[in-house]
């Protein structure tokens, strides 16, 4: 609505589409085009995200990043397989068993509970080891997020490391990349550095999170597994008539390299915010590394932002609250947001 201040920290994926984004989408909007993918918008997408990388990958979009995760780990799967994954990693908690549903009882299993959010190569060594008899699924995917649901970063060692161990044993490796554009750009590295060029097999690549449109990306960089998965886009229902007006968005995010500034502007609104946070004494729950803010905050003073229309994510059990900037976060908005929490913390002088 014109005219309402923006209070928000809740998601990045509350922000609208960038101009970009927007331009590339009023533009597919002209004409007649062939319809289900066959037009030359998503041709032009699908080139765009090959040149992002660097390499011939195979690549598909759908409609959220739950759906491609669900069904990359249900085409990496058997029923009776495992994927290994983080405790708090949004396949596990977020996503309503799809991975599951998708896969027809296959199954998750959390090798780490760390706060960061990140598995460490000794977790996943120990969970390698583990016996596999009739009892439990054994493994067959390794699942990593960069950035994680922490708002941490693995490191392409890091990476390398972990890719390697799960080879290793024969497991394939998925990334949940909704935001790894915001870690390429904090990291200062090219997206493929730290997805196809540590061995990563498919990647979820989220662009709803950093301007994009109404699509993700499924990107098999090895090409092999893509056989069939096509087919089964369809079947899931993934597959619409106006394609063009999901994958428009991608071509106007990466031709000009727009994803860059966008989240470069992402990560430094979250840098300072978190200024902002420790000027007024609060110190971050965990290390920001990109455009992710984890804090908690006491429950009074949690009351009293809420109260005042600030929006962010908290949750129920650990309390912790999630604030995060989106490619459109101002500094101005950070401005209030620290004014407001001062005067909140600032005892009143008594009368």
């Amino acid at each position: 609505m014109e005219g309402l201040m923006d209070s928000s920290f809740a998601s990045d994926n509350w922000s609208g589409l960038c101009p970009e984004a927007l331009d590339a989408l009023v533009a597919a909007n002209e004409g007649s085009r062939p319809p289900y993918g066959a037009d030359g918008w998503t041709e032009k997408a699908k080139k765009e995200i090959q040149r992002l990388f660097g390499c011939e990958a195979e690549v598909f979009f759908v409609s959220s990043g739950t759906a491609g995760n669900s069904l990359a780990l249900a085409h990496l799967t058997q029923p009776y397989h495992s994927t290994l994954c983080h405790g708090l990693s949004h396949i596990l908690l977020d996503e309503c068993g799809a991975p599951g549903f998708f896969g027809q009882g296959a199954g998750l299993k959390a090798v780490s509970q760390t706060e960061d959010a990140r598995i460490s190569l000794k977790e996943l060594t120990e969970a390698l080891l583990q016996p596999q008899d009739l009892r439990f699924q054994p493994p067959a995917v390794l699942s990593l997020t960069q950035t994680t649901e922490r708002g941490t970063l693995y490191s392409e060692d890091a990476l390398k490391g972990l890719v390697s161990a799960a080879k290793e044993k024969g497991l394939h490796v998925h990334m949940d990349g909704a935001r790894l554009l915001q870690a390429a750009a904090a990291l200062k590295v090219s997206p493929a550095r730290i997805s196809a060029e540590v061995g990563v097999d498919v990647l979820i690549l989220g662009g709803t999170k950093i301007g994009g449109g109404l699509a993700d990306a499924v990107v098999f960089f090895d090409r092999t597994l893509a056989r069939g998965f096509s087919h089964r886009l369809k079947q899931a229902g993934q597959v619409p008539s106006k394609y063009r007006l999901l994958t428009a968005p991608w071509v106007g995010l990466l031709q000009s390299d727009a994803w860059i500034h966008h989240a470069e502007n992402a990560n430094a609104m979250a840098a300072d915010l978190e200024r902002a946070l420790l000027n007024c004494g609060i110190t971050p729950h965990c290390p920001r590394e990109s455009n992710m803010v984890f804090v908690r905050f006491p429950e009074p003073v949690l009351a009293e932002l809420q109260r005042q229309g600030w929006q962010f994510h908290v949750h129920p059990e650990s309390r912790i609250a999630r604030l995060v900037t989106g490619w459109d976060a101002t500094a101005e908005r950070n401005r209030r947001f620290e004014e407001t929490l001062w005067k909140i913390l600032t005892p009143r002088p008594t009368e």
